[in-house]
């Protein structure tokens, strides 16, 4: 198969390397010339749980324009440039193209919708991941748990779920159709929710969060407000107990440092819209108060503010 990437970030080089190892033709889009120029001349090297990989045989470009022709697009940016990703491509490919988005928190599927026939929209969760990109054409990965995929209409043929699930496998990822994906989305958002934002305005990885009862608690009150909005929402959690169920996750990452957080350290804008940031306006229309995801906001928008200025 001829598969695009479309973000070749930490997570987006992993996806591409494996889809490579497999033995497709894979195309990488990424703004980062440095980035592109490096997997051309000398190809992608990832370092992970299971060893080393050499990708030397991805076309890398910055030019969306190189994408028409593909099996499947798989678009791997950060949230808050999905929309902008989605809008370029639109016109490069066929409508019956299949798109699969994964991003973190919530709306990837709405904006896709915005543009494309969602019988033809795989949403995806990246569970048990944990990616840096430690420098032009090099990414180091320390857990690689799986990837689940589902659709968010019936029509999409289960085909085309289950061709992309045979080639994420054959590169080594443990890749699986997940029948309520919209489940799934919320139920990583939790976890999302409780360490991202936390961790990025006290400055500390995830153990550090975990091991502070003061920080810990705020971080388990932005949960509980997301927790009770997707309640409210009628999502059916897969848990009886959040608390535990992000508590595991917590001590589970261990000592790693959420992307926001990175993203925050380096003065670069963050996925807060679509993480804490997602939940006080389906709050609101709930009537449902959120303070410490509107605190942790206030915060980050503030930050993101004066690197503009």
């Amino acid at each position: 198969m001829k598969i695009a990437v479309i973000g070749t970030g930490a997570m987006g080089s992993i996806y591409a390397a494996r889809f490579s190892r497999a033995g497709h033709e894979v195309i990488a889009i990424d703004v980062w010339e440095p980035h592109v120029d490096q997997i051309n001349k000398n190809g992608l090297f990832i370092e992970g749980p299971d060893g080393q990989i050499i990708a030397k045989n991805i076309k890398a470009s910055t030019n969306i324009l190189d994408l028409e022709g593909c099996d499947f697009y798989i678009i791997a940016t950060k949230a808050m440039n999905l929309e902008e990703s989605i809008s370029n491509l639109k016109d490069q490919i066929a409508l019956n193209s299949t798109i699969i988005t994964i991003q973190n928190g919530l709306g990837a599927g709405d904006i896709i919708l915005r543009h494309m026939p969602k019988n033809n929209i795989i949403l995806g969760v990246a569970e048990g991941f944990g990616a840096s990109l430690k420098a032009p054409g090099h990414v180091t990965h320390t857990a690689n748990k799986k990837i689940r995929l589902g659709s968010i209409s019936r029509k999409l043929r289960e085909t085309k779920l289950q061709d992309i699930v045979t080639a994420w496998s054959a590169g080594g990822l443990k890749t699986e159709i997940y029948e309520n994906i919209e489940q799934l989305i919320w139920e990583k958002l939790l976890c999302n929710v409780t360490l991202s934002g936390p961790c990025s305005i006290f400055g500390c990885n995830v153990k550090q969060l975990y091991n502070n009862d003061e920080y810990w608690e705020f971080a388990l009150n932005c949960m509980q407000e997301a927790y009770s909005v997707g309640l409210a929402r009628g999502v059916p959690f897969s848990f009886e107990d959040p608390v535990v169920y992000v508590s595991d996750f917590a001590k589970r990452v261990g000592s790693a440092k959420p992307s926001m957080l990175q993203d925050f350290e380096s003065k670069k804008k963050t996925e807060i819209d679509f993480i804490n940031g997602a939940i006080p306006p389906l709050a609101a229309k709930l009537k449902i108060p959120t303070p410490f995801n509107d605190h942790i906001c206030r915060i980050i928008y503030d930050a993101e503010r004066q690197i503009k200025s």
